[in-house]
């Protein structure tokens, strides 16, 4: 899918002609910490624009690509909503958590002492293709009106029906146990988290999402995105500073 509006990216050097009122798309790319939401708010705050919104979450403790929509450009989010999401991160095993994570505390198991490199690249084929994946309970999805996570931090769980994702690449670049280096390619609406979790389970030792990076989204690459701190930067400088 081929996108005409203009993007703004780490390549596009002063924005003087720049109307966020009017509507920009801009790539940002997330430091761990902070939520999606707070990243939105910030560029509320830059760009003195309201009508900000952004084009799929990424949990706070990840990093990496996250698309901007401003004005009447919010409009076009779900094109890239739609669009795959490619991620690079660590999974550790021997560790087990509510969040799937560790943003929860973390249980420890021993490692199978006949685990090698081997026996978890045969795992990481059943997570290729196709798949039917829970969502985990601290996630922002709704059900009667209410998220997930607020009930899961109240000690809550409820039922979740499983979703249909689809893998279409799973590299294992490194093993180095208790962690393993990873490259995934998927569609909207993976946890990676519950990749994370399911492939400690079948490995009948644990695992949790301890590093997660968002590479790409469809075309879109974060080695061409902006910092929030480059991003207000770039718009003193263009003395388009709105208040």
């Amino acid at each position: 899918m081929k996108f005409t509006s203009r993007i703004i990216t780490n390549q596009t050097n002063d924005l003087f002609d720049a109307d966020f009122s009017e509507g920009e798309i801009i790539l940002i790319d997330k430091p761990s910490g902070p939520t999606s939401f707070q990243v939105v708010n910030k560029v509320r705050k830059i760009t003195g624009v309201k009508k900000v919104g952004h084009s799929g979450t990424l949990d706070p403790l990840a990093s990496g690509l996250v698309i901007v929509c401003t004005g009447k450009k919010t409009k076009e989010m779900d094109r890239f909503i739609n669009l795959d999401k490619t991620y690079t991160g660590i999974i550790r095993l021997g560790l087990s958590s509510p969040s799937m994570d560790t943003e929860t505390e973390c249980s420890e198991y021993p490692l199978p002492e006949d685990l090698d490199e081997r026996k978890i690249l045969n795992a990481r084929e059943k997570f290729l293709g196709e798949i039917e994946q829970t969502p985990p309970m601290y996630s922002a999805v709704k059900i009667k009106g209410k998220k997930l996570y607020n009930l899961a931090r109240k000690g809550k769980s409820v039922e979740r029906k499983p979703r249909k994702v689809f893998i279409s690449k799973f590299d294992i670049e490194k093993v180095d146990l208790p962690d393993i280096y990873f490259h995934i390619t998927c569609s909207k609406g993976t946890y990676i988290r519950a990749i994370a979790d399911d492939l400690g389970k079948e490995l009948n030792c644990g695992g949790v999402l301890y590093k997660l990076r968002r590479e790409k989204i469809g075309e879109f690459n974060v080695k061409n995105a902006l910092t929030i701190e480059q991003l207000t930067a770039r718009i003193l400088s263009s003395d388009k500073f709105f208040h």
